[in-house]
């Protein structure tokens, strides 16, 4: 039985992107999978890491919850929105605040290199956009994945970790939208 984490990193509960956090987390419970969400938009913390990694911010409630679920799944889900080619700045401040040095990585002393304290996990990114997913890679070099995918979790030792773009999202008919859903569903079977 595998442990997944879904996190809704949309601001807007009723967001699109909640309806893909609720056609995975479907899919998936059909495997027999047992899963925790993270909605980051509900958590009480304060997103911005004040005094940097040189003064250490005590961890709010919601956050150190959240924390024991990442450490307890298996497979991350990160559904998310692409805005202004990054993340939306409540899903940033959630990373800043909580993948900190000591817990999900350590560089070495006198080295420039890290010990990666989140391997053995996977994960899945399936973000929304405003332009078809090609379109974001080739003209703007899909800055919000490189940010989550490779300059955080995969340097904290995540790996593999997928990509999924659904969209054009805006004025998206019914239809589009429905076949997205389904899609998801189909992940959250696969266990993808």
């Amino acid at each position: 039985m595998k442990r997944i984490a879904i996190i809704n990193g949309h601001p807007y509960a009723a967001s699109f992107n909640t309806g893909l956090v609720k056609a995975y987390k479907e899919g998936a419970l059909q495997t027999g999978a047992t899963i925790q969400e993270i909605n980051i938009a509900e958590l009480e913390f304060n997103p911005n890491l004040e005094g940097g990694y040189s003064k250490r911010t005590e961890l709010e409630p919601d956050l150190l919850k959240a924390w024991e679920i990442i450490q307890w799944a298996e497979h991350l889900v990160w559904i998310h929105p692409v805005w202004w080619g990054g993340l939306p700045a409540i899903t940033k401040g959630f990373i800043d605040r909580l993948f900190l040095p000591g817990m999900a990585y350590k560089y070495r002393d006198n080295s420039i290199l890290w010990d990666k304290l989140l391997k053995g996990k996977t994960a899945r990114i399936i973000t929304t956009l405003d332009q078809p997913g090609w379109y974001y890679r080739l003209m703007y070099g899909r800055p919000s994945v490189n940010q989550l995918r490779k300059s955080t979790l995969q340097f904290c030792g995540i790996s593999p970790v997928k990509v999924t773009y659904i969209g054009i999202i805006r004025n998206s008919p019914e239809a589009s939208r429905k076949k997205w859903l389904q899609q998801v569903k189909r992940m959250g079977l696969e266990l993808k």
